[in-house]
């Protein structure tokens, strides 16, 4: 298993847009991660609420968080699948995205990520995925 420092250091080199967007891995621990985007005008979308791509893009920095977390560096760990619900308006502050690994096959890891608004309880956005996993060599 991977630190949270280990995991952001192998997104911000493999992924460019992680560390534009000063992305935090704040912590991986077993089959969990959390990650965190810093709020950043950008994000913000007309009415005032942060953008669907936004929240899609964090979703999936935290699903592949868990992976690295859990399995190591596996790089070529790619989403297979990403189904979102928005379900409230997040304020215009830093997102969480806490992601669970429910299930880890050997070719396939299906993921649930919850989104928050920091400082919330209130889950604005519900995700599923499946992450394909690369053949063993």
């Amino acid at each position: 298993m991977l630190s949270a420092q280990e995991v952001q250091t192998i997104m911000y080199n493999g992924l460019p847009s992680a560390a534009d967007t000063a992305l935090q891995v704040e912590w991986v621990e077993g089959n969990r991660a959390r990650v965190r985007y810093p709020f950043q005008p950008s994000m913000i979308r007309p009415g005032g609420t942060i953008s669907g791509p936004t929240m899609m893009g964090l979703a999936d920095s935290a699903m592949y968080a868990a992976i690295l977390g859990r399995l190591g560096a596996l790089e070529m760990a790619v989403t297979q699948n990403l189904n979102i619900n928005f379900l409230s308006k997040p304020a215009p502050v830093d997102m969480i995205a806490d992601a669970e690994i429910i299930r880890l096959g050997r070719r396939s890891a299906v993921l649930e990520v919850r989104l928050y608004s920091v400082d919330s309880d209130d889950m604005v956005a519900h995700v599923t995925g499946i992450y394909a996993l690369p053949a063993a060599t």
